[in-house]
């Protein structure tokens, strides 16, 4: 029998969105996405808010703009240093003040990360297991669908100034996994800086992205922690032996396709219950 993740509803796919620096233009960004039904993460450096140039939000801004916006928060590195260029305490000062901050304004845990210019190291990478970040968000985008498996070095599919955006777009949305032999999930996941549309007047980009990839029956819109959590509940559910039942011991109601010779169908695994399969 074969078992293929299925993100909430028993969709194939999800897209999700990833944004630097908590500048002025995320305003505009976030107008469009909400428009679209769209959503993403936003990646703040909290000891630049309102004072590194005229383009950054303040504080108050940053709350007023993400709180209750649909969007996630996650850290950028307290003063935006090259993560690559930092050892011992100094990796420490740089991610866990902005932790905290960030944690303090929009009164909860957060558990997301982008690293500055897409720099990291080793020695990053094992901080920030530690300081319980679940994911680190690199530049070295892998123009695919995959689904990731290492997620404190995560590969987004593309920037948004990709010059084959379009390609990938139509690819992601006309794939049909209902006569495609191919069964596993896709995710499409973009980054970029909103500061980028206003300095080339091209904010057009985005809204033909958005348009063209909203309102699909067979995607799943969420932000980075909300993928990563569904993620990590799929890769923890407990089968049988003999396959005909599945335990999910979390708190996440997690999808499946299902197939047994030629035949398949989604099955939901509850959470906190066992569900017979077959």
């Amino acid at each position: 029998m074969e078992r293929y993740l299925r993100f909430p509803g028993g969709k194939p796919k999800a897209l999700t969105l990833s944004y630097d620096d908590g500048v002025v233009y995320d305003r505009k960004l976030i107008e469009i996405m909400q428009k679209y039904g769209i959503k993403g993460t936003f990646n703040l450096n909290s000891a630049s808010m309102g004072v590194s140039t005229s383009r950054r939000l303040t504080r108050d801004e940053c709350i007023e703009l993400y709180t209750n916006s649909g969007m996630e928060v996650a850290i950028h590195g307290n003063g935006h240093q090259f993560p690559n260029a930092l050892h011992g305490i100094e990796i420490y000062k740089e991610f866990v003040p902005d932790k905290e901050n960030l944690e303090d304004m929009f009164g909860g845990v957060i558990r997301g990360l982008a690293y500055a210019q897409g720099r990291y190291s080793d020695e990053v990478v094992s901080v920030l297991k530690q300081i319980g970040v679940a994911y680190a968000r690199t530049t070295e985008t892998t123009k695919s669908f995959e689904i990731p498996t290492d997620w404190l070095r995560l590969k987004p599919t593309c920037h948004h100034y990709e010059l084959t955006l379009n390609k990938l777009v139509d690819e992601f949305v006309n794939f049909d996994h209902n006569t495609n032999r191919n069964k596993n999930p896709l995710l499409f996941y973009l980054w970029g800086h909103s500061y980028e549309f206003n300095d080339h007047d091209n904010w057009n980009i985005f809204e033909e992205f958005c348009e063209k990839i909203s309102g699909k029956e067979d995607i799943w819109y969420a932000t980075n922690i909300e993928i990563y959590d569904y993620i990590k509940a799929y890769e923890g559910l407990h089968f049988s032996a003999n396959g005909e039942f599945v335990q999910n011991n979390s708190a996440i109601d997690v999808y499946m396709f299902v197939r047994g010779g030629f035949a398949g169908r989604v099955v939901c695994a509850k959470a906190g219950t066992t569900t017979k399969i077959l």
